[in-house]
């Protein structure tokens, strides 16, 4: 089969190169891929079939920058270009070697080697070694690093987020990164991170070509370069429209990536997505709403596949406005909120609702004096009169421009937030913005008095939900709330590594957070996707994204 689709290579790099006018990639402008008709892969005239692989992502990438991007259609696309240093186990939190063979710690915990895979190329060539690999650790951690390019807006909020703060901070776990041969290279620790092979392993860290990177400013960007050493390269962005890739042919994998080419169209609609499904121009998709489920069990050329549940949907009150700066007023607004009923109405069986901002399956780091808030308009409006908002206030809540696993239709949700806090004297106004500015404007000071958005884990630990949204450097969004108590038990639970202790600390840091009600836990999900009957060997990560370079095309 892998020989038959070679001979196409050519006729399907060509298509996307010479502006045929076909529905692969139609070099003319841009099609409503919302509405379209039209098959991303079907065959030229003359009966000549590609074998593009046909992905609908609920939105546009951000970036395809590794390190630079938080949200998950980045990081879909970022994972078919880039390999990272450890991977996981599909469809596990299992570590697995990628880029680094070995990784061991030293005995005090504060030195991690790592060995790496030799004869890897990146895709333009450049030789994957020890020195791209701090090269790239770098140019996240270091803000004066040469190649950072912070100057042009680019943020890297994530590595402050999972490992504390860039160079120079005093939150930094990182001390150094010191290559110690071609293929070998230590990251010296201020403070001992057992999670840390797990952080390397998620989606943001991809390792991207040194050569690339320093021929300009624009990497990652749609008229910019993405390369990295992955199962597929970098071919196109047609910026609201699609992305397209095809298979690198000399990918250390060997005999993967199974199919030639990938395309990743850009349909942010859930309907128009399992409507093109159904039509055959899309393979595979995710993030559907749960009331589909019955329209995909209805078509015999369709398959549910369902992404195991390891997220959390919330509601994020900024206490840098008044008057949501005092508690009482945010424990109304939780109040106020019928979760048991909204869940009911948009997830059904497929999503759940609880105080806790973990996922049920980190059950053993929760509280047990923390249940939920308890449903009562009556008392949550005597909290806001007794607060000194007897006739309540105005609020502007912002909803997501996209789906998302733990919020797949977010503005009708957020039209039900709005209902229930009517009731209790808060008259809101709704508003959403492009998905990137969405994000970079909410931490943009003082950000969104109120708005939605939500977590899909990275690695299995706790530290990756709390340290990533309550720990310092990850408040910006929220008015910069500090709490040294929180914080001083999340550094510690970094370090320790008794997993009694550990589970002790992050259940104080739960019954304190559920207390002061800042980004309120609406939903954790177990988010709905769906293939076309010829599609197989598709294994979905419980963290939001998986490579796709096993998934074959019958």
């Amino acid at each position: 089969m892998r020989i038959w689709r070679k001979l196409f290579r050519f006729v399907s790099l060509a298509i996307v190169t010479c502006g045929l006018a076909i529905a692969l990639v139609n070099c003319g402008s841009p099609t409503d891929t919302t509405t379209s008709e039209v098959d991303p892969a079907a065959a030229p005239e003359g009966g000549a079939e590609t074998t593009a692989l046909v992905y609908g992502s609920g939105g546009q990438p951000v970036n395809l920058e590794p390190g630079n991007i938080t949200d998950g259609n980045s990081i879909i696309v970022q994972q078919q270009i880039y390999d990272r240093l450890i991977d996981f186990e599909p469809g596990t939190t299992d570590l697995v070697p990628s880029l680094a063979e070995e990784w061991t710690s030293s005995e005090d915990g504060l030195t991690w080697t790592f060995t790496l895979r030799e004869g890897v190329m990146f895709h333009d060539g450049t030789e994957f070694n020890a020195e791209a690999v701090a090269f790239n650790i770098n140019r996240w951690w270091d803000p004066e690093f040469e190649f950072g390019y912070r100057d042009a807006g680019r943020l890297y909020e994530i590595w402050g987020y999972l490992f504390g703060g860039e160079r120079g901070s005093e939150d930094s776990i990182l001390a150094d990164v010191v290559v110690t041969g071609d293929y070998s290279l230590d990251l010296v620790l201020n403070q001992p991170f057992a999670a840390l092979p797990a952080a390397l392993a998620s989606g943001y860290f991809g390792i991207a070509s040194p050569t690339a990177i320093q021929a300009g400013t624009d990497y990652g960007t749609p008229s910019g370069a993405a390369i990295g050493t992955g199962p597929f390269v970098f071919e196109e962005w047609r910026s609201g429209d699609r992305i397209v890739l095809s298979a690198n042919p000399e990918y250390w994998n060997e005999g993967f990536p199974v199919e030639e080419q990938l395309v990743i169209t850009f349909v942010e609609d859930p309907a128009a997505r399992l409507a093109q499904l159904r039509a055959g121009t899309l393979d595979f998709t995710v993030d559907l709403t749960p009331d589909q489920l019955a329209e995909i069990e209805g078509d015999t050329n369709l398959e549910a596949v369902y992404r195991p549940s390891f997220n959390v949907g919330y509601l994020a009150l900024n206490p840098s406005y008044e008057p949501l700066a005092t508690p009482e007023v945010r424990q109304a607004i939780a109040m106020a909120i019928n979760k048991p009923a909204i869940v009911e109405a948009f997830w059904g069986e497929l999503g759940l609702t609880d105080g806790h901002f973990t996922p049920p399956s980190m059950e053993e780091y929760q509280s047990a004096a923390v249940d939920d808030y308890e449903y009562n308009p009556d008392t949550a409006r005597q909290m806001l009169a007794d607060a000194g908002y007897p006739d309540g206030f105005e609020l502007e809540l912002w909803y997501m421009p996209v789906s998302r696993p733990y919020f797949p239709n977010p503005k009708p949700i957020a039209e039900a937030f709005a209902a229930e806090l009517s009731t209790i004297g808060i008259n809101v106004t709704l508003q959403t913005k492009d998905w990137g500015a969405y994000l970079e404007d909410r931490n943009t000071p003082p950000g969104f008095q109120s708005f939605m958005l939500g977590w899909t884990g990275d690695y299995g630990d706790p530290d990756n939900f709390l340290y990533a949204h309550f720990g310092p450097g990850a408040t910006d969004d929220i008015g910069k709330w500090e709490d040294e108590q929180v914080f001083s038990l999340l550094n510690d639970a970094r370090a320790e590594s008794d997993p009694d202790a550990r589970a002790e600390m992050y259940a104080q840091v739960d019954e304190i957070l559920f207390n002061e009600a800042l980004r309120i836990p609406i939903v954790h999900s177990q988010p709905l996707l769906a293939k076309r009957s010829n599609i197989s060997d598709w294994t979905p990560s419980p963290l939001g994204s998986e490579s796709f370079e096993a998934i074959e095309k019958s």
